[in-house]
């Protein structure tokens, strides 16, 4: 009966959904422009009946959190926003996480629509940001709001957090958590492809410096090339990730190749082509399993660095230099027997009638901070496909939209119950 409502609310406002996905989609909401996004999700959450928090994070705890990461340390302009919808008590609570905050559109020749247009074409809507994550973020929202129309009395309290700099590091979320905002448990709907992520990836971004010996090009024997030496830290860096990744044994990482992958992402070496470079900078990403803390895997890519002296003699006597800097995302995991798990995996099998795949996460989300900082243990899961995520012509199925909703819905009820 409560399904069969749901999902007749669900349907009558169908175009609702999909004008506040366009007017979302339409704000460009990268790093530092959030406000205008922000004021939409604001008006949202007053129409459905939640108290709303927002406020620009600052603060000595939140910047010399150990896991705080972001290029910028003030957040001016930048609108972290909750809303609470309280409980009529004795239920369990349920956070509802989702990010604002998109990556740059890129190459707009690249797009064959306006990177902003929140166009419809063949029952997908198109622009940045529209599959990670705003599609997810109207989900969380018409579950919300068809709970409330329905008059539905929840005993836990529910917590819609919209918050920024998740592509930078997740500041915006650990703010959050710093301003007291925890509960049993907590549901990020990224683009998932439906799927359900009980475990997250983290991630952390190093540069190294490796050096060489400069000498003009006619005579380069006389020189040591840096970009020579650079390829043999680059082979050594393979192997530590082939050792890792030998390591992982989890069945929820069958289909993913590379579970915890380590990337280099940008090269910049040598400074005029006849001659010898003496300086390559290297920067890249290090994945980290979900089961693992950010210090060990910090110590041993670290460890691993310093045995390049065993491979060559040359970093010997010249070190390859290493830095941590920019983004990082936290590992985390949920207990599979966990009865959130039990919540999520239920509702999705009335909605859809099926059995949900559930994976690890093949990378990294808010998650692992709202489980480790915010001692809040979290789920990943919603519509989009990661595949179009950070892409030229990125689109939402707007049918998974609103079948997200329902299931979320439905997770809610279950949840946090009801009060009869």
């Amino acid at each position: 009966m409560l399904r069969a409502q749901i999902n007749q609310w669900l349907a009558n406002n169908h175009d609702h959904g999909i004008k506040l996905l366009q007017n979302l989609v339409q704000e460009n909401s990268i790093q530092g422009n959030e406000r205008k996004a922000q004021t939409i999700v604001i008006e949202k959450l007053r129409k459905i009946g939640l108290k709303v928090d927002a406020w620009e994070p600052e603060g000595k705890q939140l910047v010399e959190h150990p896991y705080f990461a972001s290029p910028r340390t003030e957040f001016k302009g930048s609108l972290n926003v909750v809303g609470v919808l309280k409980g009529t008590g004795e239920g369990r609570s349920l956070i509802l996480n989702g990010h604002i905050d998109v990556v740059p559109e890129g190459d707009v020749t690249q797009w064959d629509q306006n990177p902003y247009s929140g166009k419809v074409i063949d029952g997908k809507l198109y622009g940045r940001g529209a599959t990670d994550m705003k599609g997810g973020n109207v989900s969380l929202l018409l579950a919300l709001s068809a709970l409330r129309a329905l008059g539905i009395p929840l005993k836990g309290d529910v917590i819609f957090q919209s918050v920024i700099e998740e592509e930078s590091g997740g500041a915006g979320t650990l703010a959050a958590i710093l301003r007291g905002y925890q509960a049993d448990a907590a549901l990020i709907p990224e683009p998932t492809n439906m799927k359900i992520f009980p475990k997250q990836q983290g991630s952390m971004w190093f540069r190294l410096k490796v050096k060489g010996l400069a000498a003009h090009g006619g005579t380069r024997y006389e020189g040591v090339s840096a970009i020579e030496k650079t390829m043999i830290v680059i082979e050594h860096i393979k192997k530590l990730e082939k050792s890792r990744n030998e390591r992982i044994t989890d069945s929820l990482y069958n289909n993913i190749p590379i579970p915890i992958p380590i990337n280099i992402g940008k090269i910049e070496g040598g400074d005029w082509p006849s001659s010898v470079a003496d300086l390559v900078k290297l920067e890249g990403r290090v994945g980290i399993s979900p089961d693992e803390k950010i210090e060990q895997a910090q110590k041993e890519f670290e460890q691993w660095i310093q045995d390049l002296e065993k491979v060559d003699p040359w970093f010997a006597k010249y070190p390859v230099s290493l830095e941590w800097f920019g983004a990082r995302w936290v590992p985390g995991s949920i207990d599979l027997n966990h009865p959130f798990m039990s919540s999520l995996t239920k509702s999705y099998s009335k909605v859809t009638g099926e059995q949900p795949v559930i994976e690890a996460s093949p990378w990294g989300t808010d998650g692992g901070l709202l489980t480790s900082v915010g001692s809040t243990p979290t789920i990943v899961f919603g519509p989009g496909v990661t595949e179009k995520a950070h892409y030229p012509n990125e689109y939402i199925e707007i049918d998974k939209v609103f079948e997200a909703a329902e299931i979320i819905a439905l997770t809610i009820v279950d949840w946090c119950g009801v009060e009869r």
